[in-house]
Parts: C-alpha cells; sequence; structure tokens
C-alpha cells in the first residue's frame, strides 16, 4: 500500500512539473513572437496590409464656425382673451391660417354693451341740460348784482351749483367713453401678426376674461428666433468675433439630418450669464420666415460663423483621434508605413479641423480604416472614390476587401469612433 501511494505521488509530481515546463516554453515563444512581430511592422489580417483611406494637409484661409442643436421660437406668442363676458357669437379666422394685426377674429353678442351706452348717454344728456340752466341763470345773477338787485351770496351759490354740474357732465362722458370701450372689446382682433392655432372655444359658448385657455393662440413665425447653446469653451471666441463683427455675426440654420440649410440670419442676442449646470450659454438668432420652412419648437442645426482663419494648417476631422498621448493622427510614410503624430487641433471649420501645431501642409493622414492601424503598420492606399470595373481591377479588389476582411475604407464616423474608444490607444 506504502509503494502505491509513493508511486501515485511522484506520478502527481511529473504531471505538475511537465504542465509547468510547458507554460514556461510557451511563454518563451509568445514574447519572442512578440518582439519578432513588432520589429517587423503590425500587419492587417492574415499578414497583409491595411486598406486606408488618406487625406492630404492643406494650408488655405479656413472659416470658422460652432455647430450646435437649435429649438426654433415663434417671436410671439400670445393667447387672446376675451377683455369682457358675453356670448361668443360670430368666429372670423380659420385654424392654422395667417393673420395680420387687428385683423378681426371673433365677435361676442354685443346688446348688452349697446344697452349700457344707451344709457350712459342718456345721463350725460339729461345732466349737461341741467349744466346749460345752470350756466344761463349765473349770467342773469351776475347781471342782477351789477344793479345791486340781489346780493352776492346768491351769485356765490349760483358759481358753485354751475361747477357741480360740469363736473357731473365730465363723470357722465366717463361713463359713456367706457360703455364704448366695452363695446369695442365686444369684437375680438388679432394683437400681433402670426399663425393662429386652434380654436378654444366654439359659438354659443359663454366666455370669460378669466378664462385660461382664451380663445385662439396666436404665433409670430415672421420674423422667427432660434435658440441654441454654446459651450463656456467657445465663449471667448463668440464674444470676439461678435465684437470684430460689430454684433452681425452671420448663423445658418440646417434640417435634423444636417444636410440641406434651411435658412440664413443674424445674431440677435447672448445671455448674461452662463447656465452653471449644463456650462453653456445661451443664444438667439433671428430668422426671416416669409416661406414659413420654420416653425415653433422645430428642432435644427445651427452653424454660427465666426468668420475665418488665414493661411491655417487643417485636416479632416475625421483624422483626429483622441488616446493616453492626446490628440494625434495617423501620418502616411513614404514605405507605406504609419506613424502616430501628436497634434494640438484648433477650432472647427466645418468637415475640417484647424492643426495648430504638429503637421505640415503636404503630409498624408489616414481618415479611413483606423480602427485596423497601431504605430509602425504596413497601409495600402486605396481611392475612396474609385468604382469597381467590369473586369474586377483595383476598384473590385478594395469593394471585396470593404466587404470581406472589412480592410477597405470605413465611414469617417465610424472609424473615428472606433479609434477613439480603442482598448490599446497608443502610449
Amino acid at each position: 500500500m506504502s509503494d502505491s501511494n509513493n508511486k501515485f505521488s511522484r506520478g502527481i509530481r511529473y504531471a505538475v512539473t511537465t504542465v509547468v515546463l510547458v507554460g514556461v516554453a510557451s511563454g518563451i515563444w509568445w514574447v519572442t513572437h512578440k518582439q519578432s512581430a513588432a520589429a517587423g511592422g503590425w500587419q492587417g489580417k492574415n499578414g497583409m496590409a491595411a486598406a486606408v483611406g488618406v487625406a492630404t494637409v492643406v494650408k488655405q484661409d479656413a472659416p470658422l464656425q460652432i455647430a450646435a442643436l437649435g429649438t426654433v421660437n415663434s417671436t410671439y406668442t400670445v393667447t387672446v382673451h376675451s377683455r369682457v363676458d358675453g356670448q361668443l357669437d360670430k368666429v372670423h379666422f380659420t385654424e392654422g391660417e395667417l393673420v395680420k394685426q387687428g385683423q378681426l377674429l371673433a365677435e361676442l353678442d354685443p346688446r348688452p354693451f349697446l344697452a349700457s351706452l344707451t344709457q350712459a348717454e342718456g345721463q350725460l344728456l339729461r345732466d349737461q341740460a341741467l349744466l346749460k340752466n345752470a350756466q344761463l341763470d349765473l349770467q342773469r345773477y351776475k347781471q342782477l348784482l351789477a344793479q345791486n338787485s340781489i346780493a352776492k351770496q346768491q351769485v356765490d351759490t349760483q358759481e358753485a351749483l354751475e361747477q357741480q354740474y360740469q363736473g357731473t357732465v365730465k363723470n357722465d362722458q366717463g361713463v359713456v367713453d367706457n360703455a364704448k370701450l366695452q363695446l369695442s372689446y365686444s369684437r375680438i382682433t388679432a394683437p400681433v401678426s402670426g399663425r393662429v392655432g386652434l380654436r378654444q372655444v366654439d359659438p354659443g359658448n359663454i366666455v370669460h376674461a378669466s378664462d385660461a385657455t382664451g380663445v385662439v393662440v396666436i404665433t409670430q413665425t415672421d420674423p422667427i428666433n432660434v435658440l441654441f447653446s454654446v459651450p463656456e469653451t467657445s465663449l471667448t471666441n463668440v464674444l470676439t468675433a461678435s465684437q470684430e463683427a460689430k454684433g452681425q455675426l452671420k448663423v445658418e440654420v440646417w434640417d435634423r439630418d444636417n444636410q440641406h440649410k434651411i435658412a440664413d440670419g443674424m445674431l440677435l442676442a447672448i445671455d448674461n450669464q452662463l447656465n452653471t449646470a449644463t456650462g453653456t450659454v445661451s443664444l438667439k438668432a433671428k430668422f426671416s420666415n416669409d416661406k414659413q420652412r420654420l416653425f415653433p419648437n422645430q428642432f435644427v442645426n445651427v452653424h454660427l460663423q465666426l468668420g475665418a482663419r488665414a493661411n491655417a494648417i487643417i485636416v479632416p476631422t475625421a483624422a483626429i483621434q483622441l488616446g493616453k498621448v492626446g490628440s494625434y493622427v495617423y501620418t502616411v510614410n513614404e514605405d507605406t508605413s504609419v506613424s502616430i503624430t501628436k497634434i494640438v487641433p484648433g477650432p472647427v471649420s466645418g468637415d475640417n479641423t484647424v492643426v495648430e501645431s504638429g503637421l505640415q501642409p503636404g503630409q498624408k493622414v489616414v481618415i479611413d480604416g483606423l480602427d485596423k492601424l497601431r504605430d509602425g503598420a504596413k497601409v495600402k492606399v486605396i481611392d475612396r472614390n474609385a468604382k469597381p470595373d467590369a473586369a474586377g481591377g483595383e476598384g473590385g479588389r478594395g469593394a471585396r476587401a470593404h466587404k470581406g476582411d472589412g480592410g477597405g475604407r470605413a465611414p469617417a464616423s465610424a472609424s473615428a469612433s472606433a479609434s477613439t474608444s480603442h482598448a490599446s490607444a497608443p502610449n
């Protein structure tokens, strides 16, 4: 039994020793293979050079702009209320139509207001007659006083009575004017020009001046405003450009897909404080909307123009990556390998970015296929605009590479996103 146990223990030790030796040998082989691969440069899948698209670094005047998301906001939004209580008699607008300021929208039953006006005018006529009689008596009393026929006290009393009637007539005139005003309020007119919404009350209903919903809502859509925000880091550039342009900064609005420009306008105002919760400042731009292409509460893409940078070095924004070393691009060397080049990016200019330092005009930078690259990798430059021919030439091989092994070009946004978030960013 003892011999069996000893043989079993020796067998276990031999097995453990064998596993350790195999593991050490595997580790040595892996390290040696990695060093050899690093020395020979990283290759694409199956040892093939990665197919990439490139762009040339250029030096030119770069228009500067800030892109932001905006919301269309009407210049005026007015809830039209009745200013008096009464029965809604007639409606003179069609829902959704454009109306002009002062246009008749609705009418209340005017008869109660006409009756009040008639009463006020009757009271005014009565008191005017009393005033006229008092004035005639005063003239007679003054003649008699000149003849010493009556006491002066009687003349003074008549003067006071005449002034009293003057006050009564003036008060009556105020009542008449108020009755006319109430009668005018029975005709509801548009306070501003704009588009009317859906009717909030139907004819025949009793409306009150205190009703919360009102009769209809009018939004002024020409001109129209767009509200948007820019980050705090861009505020200095916006203020500087606004001062240089004397407040006449151009603003463009594009559709939700950022493919078609809708309108051109001007920057109207910059808010007087930052939003500490979001780190942004709000801006308002004004646009002519005679074609009614902008609609209140519509989401749009805003391009705020900040002038131009003269003789700037620019590269496509898709070429710029972000890693542990900061911002960098892959530059293509003469031996068709790529190198990581650190850069200092500046402001954005459309689809391009101004580079403050790190690149020179004429250099080639990779913009497609970035997720396949490492420092020193061999690449194969392909024409991004090439179309496959009937014989399956170079363009056809590039297309097959794109569909098969992923070595072809990828969309700029996808490649930039993949490279930025890659787990093995360069050290």
